[in-house]
């Protein structure tokens, strides 16, 4: 055990809480005699959305005690709790920042984590929320950006989506370039009720990974996060960390239609992707263009792969394409109608599940997941 100082959360001690089953979890177990500290944790559980169960010891129902997802002890109960059975996600609760004690009555009670108050209160409601809130597995997040302008980035970016909620899994897209003319319009949902962009610029800490959901326009399956007609194009980069932190916490997968410019805004979605697909056209001023764009994305992404669309300039193919980029080959998108100019009225991206740019899509995801999975 090592000591990091006793002003925040101060060291692991044993390990993380039990992983969250699917759905909405209990709220935690407080311990405690000490009527002010518990009126502190009352205060913060409502903060992060939780009711919790609150008892002077040990609960009598053995249940209690075991299947509570978060127990929050305070100084005062170490004592009454220490013949408890030893389980996960137990945190000592304290004031005192001298009081050198509180390590060894944390050992003795088999606490995950040492906290003081006020300094640890965030943390502590965002770990509240997490177990409230039912945190598993984080989507697989995958930014779809073009190598040029008119690469099909938004297109394969929203057959990405369309083609994950069909496989029936929780599926977010994200619209991250103000510019491009709303994702909700080529999807057909631009009068769909639901929050805009514009709606979470003012952001800030954590933000409920259901309540952003259920915000949101819900259009073929899935939800999407675009931009409004209004004159804001832009938000600030605490808040699009915020709300893309809350949606990969939901599961599933996430998709982010990227810009080619990368703002402070942009850097804080790279930095939460999984893996990046560059879409680039088979012709030589395209990959030119690509090569200044992989550039740049690379430096903050690591896991950035080419998808090569057609027709094909003479002398390229998708696998040279791939390597004057020296990136990973995603694969070769179709040629589509729709990838190349999107018409109202017509059915989304990907959305004929036998046509190629579905099964592109599919394959994309069979991969990925497989390989996230191993991961």
């Amino acid at each position: 055990m090592q000591r990091r100082g006793m002003e925040t959360v101060t060291g692991a001690l044993t390990h993380d809480p039990p992983p969250a089953a699917g759905g909405r979890q209990g709220g935690p177990l407080i311990v405690t005699e000490d009527a002010e500290l518990l009126d502190d944790l009352l205060r913060l559980c409502a903060a992060a959305g939780a009711t919790p169960e609150v008892h002077h010891g040990v609960p009598e129902h053995r249940d209690s005690w075991e299947a509570a997802p978060l127990v929050l002890v305070g100084e005062d109960a170490a004592r009454r709790v220490r013949g408890a059975a030893r389980r996960r996600g137990v945190v000592l609760v304290g004031r005192d920042q001298d009081d050198s004690g509180v390590w060894r009555r944390a050992v003795e009670i088999g606490a995950d984590h040492v906290l003081m108050l006020p300094d640890g209160e965030q943390w502590l409601v965002d770990r509240i929320a997490d177990v409230a809130e039912g945190v598993g597995r984080p989507a697989l997040t995958v930014g779809v950006v073009g190598g040029r302008g008119g690469a099909g980035a938004s297109t394969l970016a929203c057959a990405l989506a369309v083609t994950s909620a069909h496989e029936g899994l929780r599926t977010l897209l994200v619209d991250a370039d103000p510019l491009g003319g709303g994702l909700d319009v080529l999807l057909g949902g631009e009068t769909a009720e639901g929050l805009r962009w514009p709606a979470f610029a003012a952001s800030r800490g954590r933000v409920g990974g259901g309540a952003l959901e259920e915000s949101l326009p819900e259009l073929h399956s899935l939800r999407v996060l675009s931009w409004d007609r209004g004159d804001c194009v832009a938000v600030p980069s605490q808040a699009v960390r915020a709300v893309l932190a809350a949606a990969r916490r939901r599961g599933g997968t996430v998709v982010v239609d990227l810009p080619r410019r990368i703002d402070d805004g942009v850097a804080e979605i790279l930095a939460q992707l999984d893996l990046g697909v560059l879409v680039v056209p088979a012709e030589l001023r395209a990959v030119a263009a690509a090569g200044r764009v992989a550039s740049a994305v690379g430096m903050v992404l690591r896991d950035l792969r080419v998808a090569v669309r057609g027709p094909y300039a003479p002398g390229l193919d998708d696998r040279e394409v791939a390597r004057l980029l020296k990136l990973p080959l995603a694969g070769e998108v179709p040629v589509e109608t729709g990838l190349l100019r999107p018409q109202e009225g017509k059915a989304p991206p990907g959305a004929t599940a036998r046509g190629p740019l579905a099964r592109f899509c599919k394959e994309f995801w069979e991969r990925a997941l497989v390989e996230a999975g191993a991961a």
